[in-house]
């Protein structure tokens, strides 16, 4: 049964160690992309790696085990995740650079 915009959540999490400068952005939005997932993923200055994202929690599910798989698997010591209802705000995900 498909989820409805209704049914939609929110994920916003925090991903810490060594995850900027190894193409961890370029993963998360890959992964959000092919999940049909819209929000967006920025470096903070004090080194973690930042993300809002909206969409059916199995796709929300799915993006933050692509994203913990592979070659970032090594990079990440820690992972924050706050849940909360989808606003609809975002019409895309895109990479922020502030």
């Amino acid at each position: 049964m498909k989820e409805t915009a209704k049914a939609a959540k929110r994920l916003h999490v925090l991903w810490t160690g060594r995850v900027q400068g190894v193409g961890f952005r370029f993963t998360a939005e890959e992964a959000a992309l092919e999940l049909g997932l819209t929000g967006w993923v920025r470096n903070l200055p004090d080194g973690r790696v930042e993300a809002t994202v909206e969409g059916p929690e199995k796709a929300l599910k799915s993006f933050l085990e692509r994203v913990a798989a592979g070659p970032m698997k090594p990079h990440i010591q820690q992972t924050a995740v706050d849940w909360s209802a989808a606003t609809g705000e975002f019409e895309e995900f895109r990479v922020r650079f502030y």
